[in-house]
């Protein structure tokens, strides 16, 4: 579990993701990324936030990807753990409503369904 505790100041959290101090108020700006706040106003950065800055500056440095599109990225990472989040609680809900039934994937043929067009397939 990364530790959500701010405890770092600006300074010493650039220095842990290996970036400039006025690069960490620049991602604030764009939206990027959401210190907190002292009483004073300071920023303080958590262990999650500087795991962040370092997976910014990975797709900004690294694979070429400018701001909007580091934004954009981290949205798009946010929706899909919700939906894979999501599809654990179903099949989970699926798998404890499932109750087996001998012969019940079987459809007896009488049941089927044929059109009026198809009366060959009747016989």
């Amino acid at each position: 579990m990364t530790d959500d505790r701010a405890v770092y100041v600006i300074s010493v959290a650039a220095e842990l993701a290996g970036v400039h101090p006025q690069t960490l108020r620049i991602y604030e700006r764009k939206g990027l990324l959401r210190p907190k706040r002292t009483p004073g106003n300071s920023r303080r950065y958590s262990a999650r936030d500087i795991e962040r800055l370092r997976e910014i500056h990975e797709l900004t440095q690294d694979r070429g990807i400018n701001l909007a599109g580091v934004k954009l990225v981290m949205e798009m990472q946010v929706e899909v753990d919700a939906l894979r989040a999501k599809l654990e609680e179903l099949q989970r809900d699926l798998t404890s409503r499932r109750v087996p039934r001998p012969g019940a994937e079987i459809v007896p043929l009488h049941q089927v369904f044929f059109p009026p067009w198809e009366e060959d397939a009747r016989a």
